[in-house]
């Protein structure tokens, strides 16, 4: 269960009583849930997205044993008709919307060769189109009232490659382009865009993996370098950042003044991009291989 934080001064301009109003996407747990929490509890009017209303019984309790301003709110990012509807709902509410946090995704894994184009458009669909949508809706107001933060949930993996997890790396590759480049056109509006890229998080998220059908083949000849790479991963789950810690760099991107472009979370995070950026393409390659493959 997420951990009370204290609470910073909002710096940002509501009419007096108002509170500011977030929408945080993949809810029902992990950094979701925590960052949606953590909001809550510092202020914010939260509302919740989770796919399935069914699935929200934590966020339900929290909220009401804790008298949060935290409610959960059906939306599926995959739906522009849902995406319309929940952010409609929101701004009926409160005429508002200021902070917007894009988490929700998921990872195929898999071979690429192995990975059938439905489902690489799934995965794209989602981690990517997903956020696009839910941006494109919530900008107008933003841009009307003078001020928003977006929040995009990317990944180690929006910087670094590694095997079996292409198309994972290629949704948050281009999400990480995305957000660089609608920072320019939005920050004359008062709007700011921010990146979080978080290395490994103990959470559900390694729960939810989607192999890719063929990838389950017992003849695939990538059958022995990914049940090493896998072994490589869930070691370094070991060690991974809890959810909440990820919740607390948001709450701190979204209330400061001048936020950064990038905020990377986790020890392992820190370490691989510093190695990476210090090292030749073949260099990081043998580090990759040695750490994670064999």
């Amino acid at each position: 269960m997420p951990n009370k934080a204290h609470k910073n001064e909002l710096k940002y301009p509501t009419l007096e009583g108002e509170k500011q109003v977030a929408l945080i996407t993949g809810s029902s747990s992990g950094i979701g849930l925590e960052t949606s929490v953590l909001l809550a509890e510092n202020g914010f009017h939260t509302y919740a997205a989770v796919r399935n209303l069914e699935k929200s019984k934590a966020l339900i309790d929290t909220a009401e044993n804790d008298v949060l301003p935290l409610q959960a709110i059906e939306l599926d990012v995959n739906s522009d008709i849902s995406v319309k509807d929940a952010i409609s709902k929101i701004l009926y509410e409160n005429k508002r919307i200021d902070v917007v946090v894009n988490n929700a995704g998921y990872a195929l894994v898999g071979p690429f060769e192995d990975s059938s184009m439905d489902e690489i458009k799934a995965q794209f669909e989602t981690n990517f189109f997903g956020a696009v949508r839910i941006m494109q809706a919530a900008l107008p107001t933003m841009i009307k009232q003078g001020y928003g933060r977006i929040v995009n949930v990317s990944s180690l993996g929006g910087r670094i490659a590694f095997p079996f997890d292409s198309a994972y790396h290629g949704t948050k590759f281009a999400l990480e382009g995305l957000s660089e480049s609608i920072q320019y056109e939005v920050q004359q509006f008062g709007i700011k865009i921010i990146l979080i890229e978080p290395g490994v998080v103990k959470s559900r998220f390694w729960d939810n993996l989607k192999m890719a059908t063929k990838a389950q083949r017992s003849d695939s000849p990538y059958l022995e370098m990914m049940q090493k790479t896998n072994a490589g991963f869930v070691s370094l789950l070991e060690n991974g950042t809890p959810p909440e810690e990820v919740a607390k760099v948001i709450l701190n991107a979204v209330t400061s003044e001048h936020p950064e472009l990038r905020y990377v979370v986790g020890n392992d995070a820190a370490t691989l991009m510093e190695a990476r950026k210090n090292m030749t393409d073949a260099e990081f390659q043998k580090v990759v291989i040695r750490n994670i493959i064999q």
